[in-house]
C-alpha cells in the first residue's frame, strides 16, 4: 500500500517539484523547437530540408505533445502570409482584435483547420505517407492521450499538471504571443507591408519566433535574426543539425551590400534596392519620423505666434500618420495629413518621395529599363531637393547592390 501511494504521489522518477518543473521546461522547449524548425521553417517556407530521421522525430513529438496535423498547420500559416491582415487572414489582430487572437488564438486555428478549401490550396507538399494518413492525421488525439499516460507514470499525480502545461504551451506562445503580440507591439527592423513586429530581440522561449518582423520581411529565410544583437536559438539548433548531416539550409536573408560611393545607378543598384526594399523603407520611415519630430519641436517654440498653436496641435496628432500608406488611414486621418502637408513643403516633399520610391517595387508591368530610369530620376530629384537628410539618403541608396 505504501509503495502504491508513493508511486501515486511521485511516479517512477520520484522527482521533487523543482525537478519536475525543470523537466517540463525541457519538454515544452523541444515542442517549440519542433514547431519552429519542422513546421515553420522547413515545411511551410522551405527554408531548409531535414533528413528523414529528424523529420520523423519532429512529426512524432508534435503528435505526442500537441495533436497538431502538419498539413493543417502549414496551410493555415501559408494562408496567413498570403492574406496578411486582409480579409481571409486566419488570425490577424487587425481583423479580429488583439484580445480575441491572444486569448482565443487556438480557437481561430481550429476554425480554419476545418476549412477544406484552405487545406487544398495551401497544404500542398506536406507528408502524405502511411503513418501520416493512418496514424498522425487520423488519430491526432491518440498521441496526446499517450503523452498523458507517460506523464502520469513518470511524475504521478503531478504528471497531470505537466501534461496540462504541455497542452497549453503552443496555444499560448504560438497562437497567442506570436500571432497576437507579434502583430501588435514590439520593434520593427523592416517596413514590411503589415504590422508584424519583433516581440523581443532574444529568441529563446519561442525558439526564435520572437523575431516575427524579420520573418515577415524574409519569409523563406531559415534564420530569423538579422541584427548583430539579435539571437535566434532556432538557428543555433539548425546549425547543429547541419553539422550532424540532418539538415540542409536552402535560404537565408540576404545581407546588405553597398558599392563604392562613386558607383553609378545601374541595374545592379536597382536589383539591390528591390531586394532590400523593406530595410530601405524602414530607414526612410526613420528619416520621416525625425523630420516630423524636428518640425514639432520648432512649432513648440513658436506656439504663441499667430496660428502656430493650431499647426502644432495638428502636427502632434498627425506625425505618426505621415509614415503610413494612405490606405491604412481613416478618411479623417488622411484629411488631417493632407492639411499638414499643405502647410509644410519639406514634409510634403519627403512624403511624396516616399510614395514614388515604393512604386519602384510595387510596379508589376514596368520593364527593368523603365524602373532603372525611374530610380535614376528619383535619386537626382532627391539630391536636388535641398533637404539634407533626403540628399544623404539618396547618396546611400545609390550604393545598394544585389
Amino acid at each position: 500500500m505504501d509503495t502504491f501511494l508513493t508511486f501515486l504521489a511521485g511516479g517512477l522518477l520520484q522527482y521533487s517539484w523543482w525537478q519536475v518543473a525543470l523537466v517540463t521546461l525541457v519538454l515544452t522547449h523541444i515542442t517549440i523547437v519542433s514547431v519552429t524548425i519542422f513546421l515553420h521553417r522547413s515545411q511551410t517556407h522551405r527554408g531548409l530540408d531535414l533528413h528523414p530521421i529528424a523529420m520523423h522525430f519532429f512529426r512524432f513529438w508534435l503528435w505526442m505533445t500537441t495533436g497538431m496535423v502538419t498539413k493543417e498547420w502549414v496551410a493555415i500559416h501559408r494562408k496567413h502570409h498570403a492574406k496578411c491582415e486582409r480579409e481571409g487572414d486566419p488570425h490577424s489582430p487587425v481583423i479580429f482584435g488583439i484580445g480575441k487572437v491572444f486569448f482565443r488564438g487556438a480557437e481561430l486555428y481550429r476554425q480554419e483547420a476545418a476549412n477544406p478549401e484552405t487545406l487544398k490550396r495551401f497544404g500542398h507538399g506536406t507528408p502524405d505517407d502511411w503513418l501520416e494518413r493512418n496514424v498522425y492525421s487520423r488519430h491526432s488525439l491518440l498521441g496526446i492521450m499517450i503523452m498523458l499516460g507517460i506523464d502520469l507514470a513518470l511524475f504521478g499525480v503531478l504528471g497531470l499538471t505537466v501534461w496540462a502545461i504541455q497542452m497549453a504551451w503552443i496555444p499560448f506562445w504560438a497562437a497567442g504571443v506570436v500571432n497576437g503580440l507579434g502583430h501588435f507591439c514590439g520593434y520593427r527592423n523592416f517596413a514590411s507591408p503589415d504590422t508584424s513586429t519583433n516581440v523581443f530581440p532574444i529568441g529563446i522561449i519561442i525558439g526564435g519566433e520572437e523575431l516575427h518582423n524579420n520573418h515577415h520581411a524574409h519569409g523563406t529565410s531559415a534564420k530569423f535574426s538579422t541584427k548583430w544583437w539579435e539571437f535566434d536559438i532556432g538557428w543555433g539548433y539548425i546549425q547543429i543539425l547541419r553539422v550532424l548531416g540532418l539538415a540542409k539550409v536552402r535560404r537565408v536573408a540576404p545581407k546588405v551590400k553597398l558599392e563604392p560611393a562613386s558607383a553609378p545607378v545601374s541595374l545592379q543598384t536597382l536589383e539591390g534596392v528591390i531586394l532590400h526594399r523593406y530595410e530601405i523603407l524602414a530607414r526612410y520611415t526613420d528619416l520621416l519620423k525625425k523630420a516630423a519630430s524636428e518640425e514639432l519641436d520648432r512649432l513648440r517654440h513658436t506656439r504663441k505666434q499667430g496660428d502656430a498653436d493650431c499647426r502644432w496641435s495638428l502636427m502632434r496628432k498627425a506625425k505618426d500618420w505621415i509614415t503610413q500608406n494612405d490606405d491604412a488611414l481613416e478618411p479623417a486621418q488622411r484629411e488631417q495629413v493632407a492639411t499638414l502637408l499643405a502647410e509644410n513643403q519639406s514634409l510634403s516633399t519627403l512624403v511624396q518621395m516616399r510614395r514614388d520610391l515604393t512604386r519602384l517595387w510595387e510596379s508589376s508591368s514596368a520593364s527593368s529599363e523603365q524602373l532603372l530610369a525611374d530610380l535614376q530620376a528619383w535619386c537626382q530629384r532627391a539630391q536636388q531637393s535641398g533637404i539634407d537628410s533626403l540628399e544623404q539618403f539618396a547618396y546611400r541608396l545609390r550604393r545598394y547592390a544585389a
